[in-house]
């Protein structure tokens, strides 16, 4: 490996475990960085305001009830078994049965269109206009990326619903009354299958079959699995699940931004000029023959 050839030979045993220690840690920064990402664009600010705050009420209104009527009563089981850390464990079952509840009731039919507009106009401002165009109408002269997005002339969907994922979600719980490992173990293994919907919209936009969506999502199981791990860990945040829902979708188009540049930089030939935009004035003049 040209990779190998770079570190001292005493290092060349750590080249594979660093390999996927610092692909965990960037696949992780993508949730993290749409938090900033985010909120240092206004434009995205209309999409949660108009649309997610309602619904982020109601969240407030089930976490209420779960933790009014089932908190103390899974505090006291878990007490037995868990000792100290029983309060954390039923914490995070409460949330996560609270997670279940507004997915199954409200995400997958009220917000899937939401997280696609945030998903397209960060495409559009990370100059990937031309992977949007096709599939939704655009208009060029808009005040910002947002305002750009018309109505869209194919199926948009950012992360289908899924009743795995809720049965999923379901079986997991019960990970949390296992000691120590067993909430841990609970928000891995629900955001390595969150994960696996980062790039939904992405690779719909590409046009990627299922064949070519397998092997993608297969080359990058381990990374979809820590930016699946934030992602839940922000979305089991009460009150602010919604809002971190759009800053995990704008990370995770900021990551497919980065992958879709690498991806034409590898399929450019050495040397050769970019072909001209015929929206482009033509080269000037020059009156040289030689």
């Amino acid at each position: 490996m040209a990779s190998d050839a770079r570190l001292p030979p005493p290092l060349r045993s750590f080249e594979r475990p660093y390999s996927y220690v610092s692909r965990a840690l960037v696949a992780a920064s993508y949730p993290l960085l749409g938090v900033y990402y985010f909120l240092r664009h206004p434009a995205f600010y209309p999409l949660f305001l108009g649309r997610l705050l309602p619904l982020s009420i109601i969240s407030i209104l089930v976490y209420f009830i779960l933790f009014t009527f089932a908190f103390l009563p899974q505090f006291a089981f878990l007490a037995i078994f868990h000792g100290r850390a029983a309060w954390l464990n039923a914490i995070v079952l409460v949330l996560g049965e609270g997670l279940v509840i507004i997915q199954g009731l409200f995400e997958g039919f009220f917000v899937d269109e939401c997280r696609v507009d945030v998903f397209d106009a960060t495409l559009l401002n990370e100059d990937l206009e031309n992977l949007v165009a096709p599939h939704r109408i655009l208009f060029p002269d808009a005040s910002n990326s947002v305002k750009k997005l018309g109505k869209p002339t194919s199926a948009a969907v950012y992360q289908p619903w899924s009743l795995i994922q809720i049965i999923e979600l379901i079986i997991c719980l019960p990970l949390n009354f296992i000691p120590y490992v067993g909430t841990p173990a609970f928000i891995i293994i629900t955001g390595a299958r969150l994960g696996t919907f980062a790039h939904y919209r992405w690779f719909e936009l590409r046009g990627l079959n299922k064949k070519e969506r397998k092997l993608a999502l297969r080359s990058r199981s381990w990374d979809y699995t820590w930016f699946g791990t934030v992602a839940m860990i922000l979305g089991l945040i009460p009150v602010l699940s919604f809002f971190f829902l759009l800053t995990s979708t704008a990370g995770s188009a900021l990551w497919a931004a980065r992958l879709e540049h690498q991806i034409r930089r590898s399929q450019q030939v050495p040397g050769e000029t970019p072909a001209h935009d015929p929206d482009e004035p033509p080269p000037p003049y020059i009156d040289n023959p030689i």
